[in-house]
């Protein structure tokens, strides 16, 4: 496969398991540590629409630096009986490490190194949130398969409080992601397309969705508008003239905003760099 192209999950459920060139080996009865890609089918049930850009992961050819997340055959049957033809012969499921998986296949290594954790398929929940951990946050994963993956969970698991709690999130952060799903098919392929910032798309996603793209469309046009000319050059060493934020002015507006303190927390982790919040961080500790 070339380097820079992006390989679709079901591409590589056709050339893994039963459907592997690679030869099967004699069974045994000891938990294997690495396996050849005959015995290994990535998970049906994977958040992702794709797998990306897989060149990263060339040199595992030579050396693979963490092992791959599986759980056996029998275990992801119990849980997702409907996938048996999905798997085909494989006698292990991939639940963290479908990449890996891929880049195998693609670049030529012919086993992969794993970790069987059974407990992992012990109810869907825990199977759907351990696939969704590995990807938040990814380069390659796009907000809106995020987005997706989020709501996929809270559907297993009933609450968005306990999807918060198996993601490790907050209740703010969940809410952001799944009002994307609320932006209309043309903002959510901008979004995807690195077109359209994500804070601007969490506000149009309060818009109606008649009227997002009309909204955005504005808000490009106004940005475009040829700019005013500078003003006349203040003097040397002259600081320029700021209105005053005072600590009053700030609370003022948080009152008025109503807003939590989870809430207030993902503003100011939005807001400010990882400096600006150690120094936030430090003034807290002292006030307190």
């Amino acid at each position: 496969m070339a380097r820079g192209t992006r390989t679709n999950l079901a591409t590589l459920a056709g050339v893994v398991g039963d459907n592997s060139p690679v030869d099967r080996p004699v069974g045994s009865s000891a938990t294997p540590t690495n396996v050849p890609l005959s015995e290994l089918a990535p998970n049906p049930r994977n958040p992702r629409d794709d797998l990306g850009d897989l060149s990263d992961l060339v040199s595992i050819t030579g050396t693979q630096l963490q092992p791959a997340l599986v759980v056996t055959r029998d275990a992801y049957l119990r849980l997702y009986p409907e996938d048996e033809t999905k798997i085909g012969l494989a006698r292990w499921v991939v639940i963290n490490g479908c990449r890996r998986l891929a880049a195998a296949e693609n670049f030529g290594r012919p086993n992969l190194d794993i970790v069987v954790k059974d407990e992992v398929a012990k109810d869907r929940v825990t199977l759907l949130a351990a696939a969704v951990i590995e990807n938040v946050g990814r380069r390659d994963f796009d907000v809106i398969e995020e987005a997706k993956a989020v709501e996929l969970l809270i559907g297993e698991c009933g609450t968005v409080e306990m999807a918060a709690m198996k993601l490790a999130k907050s209740k703010g952060w969940i809410s952001q992601r799944r009002a994307l799903l609320n932006l209309a098919p043309e903002l959510q392929a901008a979004l995807r397309n690195g077109e359209l910032a994500v804070r601007t798309a969490r506000s149009l996603a309060q818009v109606p969705p008649e009227a997002q793209v009309q909204v955005w469309a504005a808000e490009r046009e106004r940005g475009h508008k040829k700019p005013e000319p500078d003003p006349a050059p203040e003097p040397e060493n002259r600081e320029p003239t700021r209105t005053p934020v005072t600590a009053a002015k700030v609370t003022r507006t948080f009152r008025r905003m109503e807003a939590d303190p989870v809430t207030l927390a993902d503003a100011l982790v939005d807001y400010l760099d990882a400096d600006g919040l150690r120094t936030l961080i430090q003034a807290l500790t002292d006030r307190h």
